[in-house]
């Protein structure tokens, strides 16, 4: 998406993953915005104003003052001429300030000032991340209303290996373009989500389920809450941070109490996005107490689960939309052009195992789409933010769209 004409105010602060603001910048300005960059005091230790300020084409600000002459950065008109301010890096102090509403810097006074939707990428090493009192000020500023592009897995500049690394500008730039997409494109729309994995008890400890996480499923619930549609999630057991008050949420476990739900809200919504991973079989008994590791081998005897998409698209009205996702290891265009077909889908989406980057729990995704018209779109390895983004415009194109 173009730019062009939208201003943002990049918040750069003292983190050493500083240096992707330059990509970051570079990356906006391409894509026509108009960037004033903010730096504070710390983040002048990782890069240096100079370099920002040559690639966003404006000087950069870090004080109140404008030089000798007496005259002031206006942080008021500042917060007024943003469309967008996206702070990125975003470090552990400068979330506490924005957190609580303290305010020394310039920087913390634009924020204080702004009246513009505020979008955040913290970076940070890993425990500093997974601490209580980060976790609350995500919280917090979540609840201010905000959008927390949360940090992503990987190698960290401790040595330490998780999530805490700042999301990289390729995906910040999605999140941005998703921003200033038409926000009511999908308005007066009901859209139906399953996503996550589900739980089958073998006994009151222990479950069959798999590696979904959810991540996909709630890009997709994200992006439709942003364009207009009214969104029912019905999830399977997740650990994703959830901002549950966007949507009518219903929270389940397992295969049979997913259908059950899902069941009850498919004749009133519009749309249907089958994006759960339900556990295709479950234990045929379960059992009363917990299993004892008597023996070196043990049989279970396995029923097959309700098939949630098949079932309720034998129930699909005419102008009803419903979308699925195929995750193969073989013939994988072959397998799921039969699904799209077996389960009355108009869209089915292709994940495959074999990309690196692409899959369960994972923060990216390499898709093919493939439509019940015929057409197929190929997706080069992207933000789930950005394939949802593409997910939802392809759905728009559908026949039965009105």
């Amino acid at each position: 998406m173009n730019l062009t004409g939208k201003k943002i105010l990049l918040g750069v602060t003292g983190s050493i993953a500083a240096y992707k603001a330059a990509h970051l910048t570079r990356l906006l300005i391409k894509s026509g915005a108009e960037v004033q960059i903010i730096m504070s005091a710390s983040a002048f230790d990782f890069i240096t104003p100079l370099t920002l300020a040559t690639l966003s084409k404006r000087p950069v600000l870090s004080q109140f003052k404008k030089d000798e002459t007496g005259e002031w950065n206006n942080h008021v008109e500042l917060g007024l001429w943003a469309d967008l301010f996206l702070v990125a890096p975003l470090s552990a102090n400068t979330l506490a300030k924005f957190a609580m509403g303290s305010c020394d810097n310039l920087l913390s006074a634009v924020y204080l000032s702004a009246r513009c939707p505020v979008m955040v990428a913290p970076a940070m090493d890993l425990d500093m991340y997974q601490h209580p009192a980060v976790q609350s000020n995500l919280n917090r500023l979540e609840g201010f209303g905000h959008e927390v592009l949360h940090a992503e897995s990987g190698e960290l500049a401790s040595g330490l290996s998780g999530q805490g690394r700042m999301m990289e500008p390729e995906h910040i730039l999605g999140h941005v373009q998703s921003f200033f997409k038409g926000n009511d494109d999908f308005k007066g729309k009901k859209v139906l989500i399953t996503m996550g994995p589900t739980l089958e008890a073998l006994d009151p400890v222990r479950f069959i389920s798999n590696h979904s996480s959810g991540k996909m499923g709630m890009a997709i619930a994200e992006e439709f809450s942003k364009r207009g549609a009214e969104v029912f999630v019905v999830s399977g057991p997740i650990a994703l941070k959830v901002s549950k008050e966007k949507f009518h949420w219903y929270s389940v476990t397992s295969a049979d109490e997913m259908y059950e739900v899902a069941a009850v809200l498919h004749p009133k919504v519009d749309i249907c996005v089958f994006a759960a991973a339900v556990a295709d079989y479950a234990p045929a008994q379960i059992a009363p107490e917990k299993i004892k590791k008597d023996s070196e081998l043990i049989s279970i005897s396995l029923r097959k689960n309700v098939d949630i998409a098949f079932e309720l698209g034998k129930m699909k009205r005419g102008n009803q939309i419903h979308v699925g996702f195929a995750l193969e290891t073989e013939n994988e265009a072959a397998n799921a052009k039969a699904k799209l077909k077996k389960k009355n889908f108009d869209l089915i989406v292709l994940n495959s195992t074999k990309v690196e980057g692409a899959g369960f729990k994972v923060d990216t995704n390499q898709v093919e789409l493939f439509g019940a018209d015929g057409r197929s779109v190929h997706s080069e390895l992207a933000s789930k933010t950005t394939i949802a983004s593409l997910i939802l415009d392809q759905i728009k194109t559908i026949p039965v769209w009105v």
